[in-house]
């Protein structure tokens, strides 16, 4: 059944979908990767698409941008779609000193100060985390392809221009990166009994002002995406 979000039929959707954040780049992983692929949703420009990757059906869905886009789209795949597995393959800004432009970082647990979790009426702010199982074969995949990966803490933040200056302080506390929705997904995947994962590709390191060209950020992180497939 169609939401005012998502113009897809219920069974349009794989068990599993990619959710990069930028529509341009599920275009991308849907011409590129996927064969058969079939457009099922453009409602507000958020891409999605169903096709198969080694045989088996698999879907990619644009997220938008930040936790309350996250949330919309997540929550309505996981409990109107009937899909099991979402793993966001977005970008990320580098925190720890130990990262550079284009590497690779696997989500373990989520810290934010958004209120999203607000909603759930709990007595403090539960732990967003990625499930385990997702999480370890991912790390699997990556090793067997020889791909380096960083597993670890990420930052989940609600403002992109943030004015408090404060990476350096969680680089204190051994946080990786920064990203906007790996929180949401998570939240939204243990309250629905789902599973989730956010792969991220660095495209900034805002404490040293290295930074991606747009069309990087679209088309050129096929690292993360491989892994992202083969986990299928």
């Amino acid at each position: 059944m169609p939401t005012p979000h998502n113009s897809a039929e219920k069974g349009d959707f794989a068990k599993t979908v990619l959710m990069p954040g930028d529509p341009l780049r599920a275009k991308y992983i849907a011409e590129n990767f996927l064969e058969n692929a079939k457009l099922i949703n453009e409602v507000r420009g958020m891409y999605a698409y169903t096709g198969e990757y080694n045989g088996k059906k698999l879907s990619v869905m644009a997220s938008g941008m930040g936790m309350p886009s996250m949330g919309i789209y997540s929550y309505e795949l996981f409990s109107v779609y009937d899909v099991d597995n979402i793993i966001r393959i977005g970008t990320a800004g580098a925190i720890s000193e130990k990262l550079g432009l284009r590497d690779v970082v696997l989500a373990m647990a989520s810290c934010t100060g958004s209120g999203y979790a607000d909603q759930y009426r709990l007595p403090c702010r539960p732990v967003a985390a990625a499930s385990y199982s997702l999480l370890k074969k991912a790390d699997e995949v990556a090793v067997s392809h020889g791909k380096e990966v960083h597993v670890g803490t990420v930052l989940c933040t609600d403002t992109f221009y943030d004015d408090s200056a404060s990476l350096a302080q969680w680089r204190k506390m051994g946080v990786l990166a920064t990203e906007m929705e790996s929180a949401a997904l998570y939240y939204n995947a243990a309250r629905l009994g789902k599973n989730a994962l956010c792969i991220c590709t660095i495209s900034d390191c805002p404490l040293t002002g290295e930074e991606c060209t747009a069309e990087e950020r679209q088309s050129s992180f096929n690292d993360m995406i491989k892994i992202a497939l083969e986990m299928v």
